[in-house]
């Protein structure tokens, strides 16, 4: 499939990339997606380098991509995976100089500390839930809270009613709330827009 620069309604499959459909891609997304992992991660210059390194791989990794879905979710998809592990890498290293400065006898939160096991836990218990999710179910759900989109633009772009995104969109939250019982008081202050 060749990637045109408004590539919303190409079909599935590997994608065929040369350097002026890459340059087309990248002036044409770069923009939004720097934006996205901004408001993900709260820092322009590593939101920049994220969405590079995004563009980078789907260059480096072109022969090889198979994209399921459109290509914008799919860079949209890719930005939130490594926001989320920029993340993840910057609370351990909090997480870490916290530990250096209770060891060494310091004002440390030892309460804060421990907590981020649970963290860890828990966004470990979030991914394998999603993954128990039926496709279309997790595509929807994925769509509405990670794509930020509205029942009716989901809707439109997979193909399929309002009334069966409610649907999906009811099943993926009972199944998160039914797996993560136990997270419930943390998810309530942490992630209530995520149930």
């Amino acid at each position: 499939m060749e990637i045109s620069p408004t590539p919303e309604g190409q079909s599935e499959g590997k994608i065929k990339l040369d350097e002026r459909a890459f340059e087309m891609v990248f002036k044409h997304h770069f923009k939004a997606l720097h934006a996205y992992a901004q408001a993900l991660v709260k820092d322009s210059d590593s939101a920049e380098e994220i969405a590079q390194t995004v563009f980078l791989k789907l260059w480096e990794k072109r022969a090889a991509i198979h994209i399921d879905v459109s290509l914008k979710a799919y860079l949209y998809k890719t930005v939130y995976n490594d926001s989320m592990n920029y993340l993840r890498h910057q609370k351990v290293k909090m997480k870490h100089w916290e530990h250096q400065q209770y060891e060494n006898g310091q004002n440390a939160n030892q309460t804060n500390f421990d907590f981020g096991s649970d963290e860890r836990e828990l966004s470990e218990r979030i991914d394998r839930a999603l993954g128990r999710l039926p496709a279309k179910c997790r595509e929807v759900f994925e769509l509405s809270r990670f794509e930020e989109l509205r029942y009716q633009e989901i809707a439109h772009r997979m193909g399929i009613s309002i009334k069966t995104v409610e649907a999906h969109m009811g099943k993926a939250l009972r199944t998160l709330r039914t797996e993560l019982t136990e997270f419930l008081p943390v998810l309530f202050v942490f992630f209530t827009n995520l149930l």
